[in-house]
């Protein structure tokens, strides 16, 4: 815990690092579920579904991964840090379960690609234009909890 204080004097820059990497996760979450909503409307083993597997493969690893890795270890080092957050406040959980929730769509993102590159997707692409509307909820729950504190 004591090394966490001689962190505080540096909260601001992770917290600038944690809202950069957030912000390229959010950037992927958005378009990644819209990717797959065009790849609905190609031939599996088509150019155009090669193309789509690797603009969505590429998409996930090179940016959204990471991005999600840096924005959760920042936050989770802002969260520890003593006296940045009262724990007993109702934002700060509706934060966390939010973010939870964030992790989960994450990671059905990349089932859902998987299942593209493995030419086994089922779903039709209306599924993916409803599943884009989630990250965007999460992201309004979060924004409010965090700016309003309410």
């Amino acid at each position: 815990m004591d090394a966490l204080v001689g962190l505080l004097p540096y909260s601001r820059w992770i917290l600038a690092v944690h809202l950069m990497a957030v912000i390229a996760w959010m950037a992927g979450l958005f378009y990644l579920p819209r990717l797959f909503v065009y790849h609905c409307q190609v031939a599996p083993g088509s150019t155009e579904d090669a193309r789509f597997q690797t603009m969505e493969r590429r998409l996930l690893r090179a940016i959204m991964n990471p991005a999600m890795i840096v924005a959760v270890a920042c936050g989770a080092l802002l969260a520890a840090m003593p006296g940045l957050i009262d724990w007993s406040a109702g934002w700060w959980w509706a934060k966390v379960v939010s973010v939870v929730l964030m992790l989960g769509f994450h990671g059905m993102c990349a089932r859902w690609r998987r299942g593209f590159a493995e030419g086994r997707n089922a779903r039709p692409e209306r599924f993916y234009r409803m599943a884009n509307e989630l990250p965007t909820v999460l992201m309004v729950v979060i924004v409010v909890a965090i700016i309003v504190r309410p």
